[in-house]
């Protein structure tokens, strides 16, 4: 919904077309003119927020192809059709191939309005309909990218659903192995840029030399072995999503340039000076505070509130202890399909050892571990488990009671009577419970 509902007017008569825009004016319906089909499918696009009143009889492509190919387009686009006096017979069967109603010249303002608004209330309720099946569908393909039930997964899951289809730009922030790119992925692809080329570009890994060329591009012989042209990061992201990964290594003369290009959306390519538009949705990821590197001048603070409209950030793996039961099964599951082997059980030795470790690496820990299970080797070295860096025995007994559960829950789909009489508790007691954490049958 990126632009306000209006009408889309097809009409070769500039007398006929100034009073119908001027009718609707009066009523405050927003309105556009245009003379001929070829005109009013230029103007369509995806996302068209309105409706169209189209006159049948028009130069070059007809009122009645124009139907045509706008259902074939949106079927669920309102078309009204201006109608001639011998006209009707061809607007009744219009309207039985999906055209919202017709007019017959020479109408009323009073007519035109009450179908306009008629057509606009029509199209504004099934364009909240698709975009709340939309929002659904999203939440429900996120919780099965972006595992866990903890309240920071869940919070995250309903922030990215709800700026993923945005054109903000993102800071993603949190530690090695919290899955920075993978929710940089969610948000391009529950985005309308999904279509569109998603890139990474990690800026630790490129030497300073090359980053500039990397990042803008150059044109040939624009420096000693530059032998041909060469399409930079942000060009080739230009529709799509651009992941600056480790953004705080970014070399501060690229960052001003780099800031130019946010600014102006435009770009040069190195030994050129012609500007290339580009519209490209810009994603940081860091582990670093930039906020804090801002203020020491190591990064600059007017291109970390650039990319600073929304922040996200992810916890690490050992404030959500709850989560790494499911976790671990599931890249248990991966790995034995990956190494042709069957899926090893998970025994409650192994899980509290699972539970009782600091994962510094965290998630990509955790899948590293789950794949030398699945390969029958040892999870984690004694030196591996400091019980003073591990959960306390009540950390750990929460945890278990959480997932245990949840588990339950599920498997009753949310009925609290079955799941207290399967789990042996009174239901006050469940609950209690399930308000103490926060789980939602």
């Amino acid at each position: 919904m990126s632009e306000p509902l209006h009408v889309l007017i097809v009409e070769d008569d500039p007398h006929v077309l100034l009073g119908c825009q001027q009718a609707l004016a009066l009523e405050d319906i927003p309105s556009v003119g245009v003379g001929s089909a070829e005109e009013a499918l230029a103007q369509l696009h995806e996302d068209f927020a309105g409706i169209v009143v189209s006159d049948i009889r028009l130069p070059g492509m007809d009122g009645l192809q124009l139907l045509s190919r706008l259902k074939q387009l949106d079927a669920s686009l309102p078309v009204v059709l201006i109608t001639g006096h011998g006209d009707i017979d061809m607007a009744v069967n219009a309207m039985r191939d999906g055209a919202y109603d017709f007019m017959e010249k020479p109408f009323s303002p009073e007519r035109l309005v009450d179908v306009a608004r008629r057509a606009l209330e029509q199209r504004r309720l099934a364009r909240e309909v698709s975009s709340l099946r939309r929002q659904l569908a999203g939440k429900q393909a996120l919780e099965q990218r972006l595992l866990g039930t903890s309240p920071a997964m869940q919070q995250l899951r309903e922030l990215i659903s709800n700026i993923a289809d945005t054109a903000a730009n993102v800071l993603i922030e949190g530690e090695t192995g919290t899955g920075k790119e993978l929710v940089a992925r969610c948000l391009h692809d529950f985005s309308r840029r999904q279509d569109k080329a998603f890139v990474a570009l990690n800026c630790a890994g490129l030497p300073e030399n090359l980053f500039e060329s990397e990042i803008f591009g150059h044109e040939a012989h624009a420096f000693t072995g530059a032998n041909k042209r060469r399409i930079g990061k942000i060009e080739h992201a230009n529709g799509g999503t651009l992941l600056l990964d480790e953004v705080e290594s970014m070399p501060l003369n690229l960052q001003v340039k780099l800031l130019r290009v946010l600014q102006e959306h435009q770009l040069e390519r190195l030994g050129s000076n012609q500007s290339i538009a580009v519209d490209c949705r810009y994603i940081a990821a860091t582990k670093a505070n930039l906020e804090v590197q801002s203020k020491a001048g190591s990064f600059r603070s007017d291109l970390y509130y650039r990319l600073n409209v929304v922040t996200l950030t992810l916890p690490p793996l050992r404030e959500r202890r709850e989560d790494i039961g499911l976790l671990f099964e599931h890249f248990l599951q991966l790995a034995a399909l990956r190494f042709d082997r069957p899926t090893p059980n998970l025994d409650r030795t192994t899980l509290t050892r699972l539970m009782a470790h600091d994962w510094p690496g965290n998630v990509r820990e955790l899948r590293n571990v789950a794949e030398r299970f699945a390969l029958g080797l040892p999870v984690l070295h004694e030196d591996e488990t400091d019980a003073a860096t591990g959960p306390s025995f009540a950390e750990a007994v929460e945890a278990f009671e959480r997932r245990l559960l949840r588990d339950s829950l599920q498997q009753h789909s949310g009925n609290l009577s079955q799941t207290a009489q399967a789990l042996g508790m009174a239901k006050t007691t469940l609950f209690d419970k399930v308000k103490k954490y926060a789980l939602q049958p």
